[in-house]
């Protein structure tokens, strides 16, 4: 008789996007007529670069010859992607991050789901609050989650909420945690944290032996001086943080796949008896027994972003997309409602008007204005009352539908 994981069974009966595809197709359906613009799911619809484009099909026709054909790669990550994005994400900023300290991937959400397998059950998990699903729904399948209470909490996790009440600056646990996700900017609501508020992050975890798992997928965004690219930027960061980092929102790899992730040596972790233990030694372990390496044509295709014009061309999608944020942010401003995130970020984080709650105003956006946006109760309690719309629609879509929610009557 072959036992399944129980933990399994404590998950809602299904993903966040997908009640959300499921009404949108219920809706379609009995009006087959209606032009329903989506601003919900954050995929992108820019084309790949041109750059990544031709660095793709030259690596297509590498394949096909003898000479220069590839099977498998290094788990880790091809040396020329690795040193290319060493020099470009990290020594550019001054940072000293080791080569072998990089570990290509398939995406972020890979990363951060699968770094629970080198963290014992134990550990006590501290998120923000809203928060990116995966954190919190690859815990529960760990088992570090215990049960779902009656107000959409977990009862062994430690939540933190960020609202307009704090400014969406997460305050210090005030119980014992032992790891801390942090995402910045944020996913779902578009903020961020200047370089002395995640100090303040760095030093707790210091002196607390807490790791931190930083993930920066949207560092390109942010516009504003005093918001570091890297969490290695903060004095002591190296001691204490992983940093997960993606080209999905950036180059437009939601389809083809591919991100990094940083585990410095001199992060450690502890075992039973309080022997230190190096998290980039269990990772790489993990890593090279479980994946066998994100494809030749991918990291070329990565490697091409960092190109004198790749990083024109990555620059003016993101430059696309955060234009859409400004139409989306200042429209709805307009309007009287509250409105957050959109200047570091893709996502603008919007106050229900009149005490709705996520789902109802979700609901009549997609029945009465034929908008789709994500109700922010489904990234955690401190989420419900508000709704997250992405930048990341053709410009032509964000215009109408900002015509659109010119028209709330609520």
């Amino acid at each position: 008789m072959a036992l399944i994981n129980d933990n399994f069974t404590k998950l809602p009966g299904s993903y966040l996007f997908s009640d959300i595809a499921r009404k949108v197709s219920e809706f379609k359906t009995a009006n087959p007529q209606s032009d329903i613009i989506r601003l919900g799911i954050g995929d992108v619809t820019k084309p790949l670069p041109p750059s990544v484009i031709k660095a793709m099909h030259k690596a297509v026709d590498e394949m096909a010859d003898a000479s220069t054909f590839r099977g498998y790669g290094p788990e880790q990550g091809y040396d020329f992607l690795v040193n290319t994005i060493l020099e470009n994400d990290y020594k550019a900023y001054g940072l000293d991050i080791a080569t072998d300290e990089i570990f290509v991937s398939d995406g972020s959400k890979s990363d951060t789901g699968n770094i629970g397998d080198i963290l014992g059950l134990d550990n006590i998990v501290a998120i923000t609050d809203p928060v990116y699903p995966v954190y919190v729904d690859t815990n529960v399948m760990a088992g570090r989650a215990g049960d779902l209470q009656a107000n959409g909490k977990w009862s062994k996790i430690v939540y933190l909420p960020c609202t307009a009440e704090n400014d969406f600056v997460p305050s210090l646990p005030t119980e014992k945690v032992d790891i801390v996700y942090l995402c910045y900017p944020n996913n779902p609501t578009g903020t961020t944290l200047t370089r002395d508020q995640l100090k303040v992050w760095v030093d707790y975890a210091i002196q607390n032996k807490v790791l931190i798992l930083f993930d920066s997928a949207y560092e390109a965004y942010i516009t504003e001086s005093d918001v570091p690219h890297s969490i290695y930027e903060i004095e002591g960061a190296k001691e204490v943080a992983i940093e997960f980092r993606s080209f999905s929102k950036t180059a437009g790899f939601t389809g083809t796949r591919c991100a990094y992730t940083v585990i410095p040596k001199t992060v450690m972790g502890y075992t039973q008896s309080g022997e230190k233990v190096s998290f980039n030694k269990l990772w790489n372990r993990r890593h090279t027994t479980k994946f066998n390496g994100v494809p030749y044509i991918i990291q070329r295709a990565a490697e091409a972003c960092y190109s004198l014009e790749g990083k024109k061309e990555v620059k003016a999608t993101v430059d696309y997309y955060l234009n859409n944020a400004k139409i989306i942010r200042e429209g709805l401003s307009a309007q009287g409602l509250k409105v957050y995130g959109g200047i570091n970020s893709p996502y603008i984080w919007v106050k229900t008007p009149n005490d709705m709650t996520s789902w109802q105003f979700f609901d009549y956006l997609l029945h009465d204005l034929n908008v789709v946006g994500t109700p922010g109760v489904g990234f955690g309690p401190s989420g419900e009352g508000y709704l997250r719309l992405t930048a990341f629609g053709s410009l032509e879509n964000t215009k109408e539908a900002v015509s659109r929610l010119k028209n709330i009557s609520i």
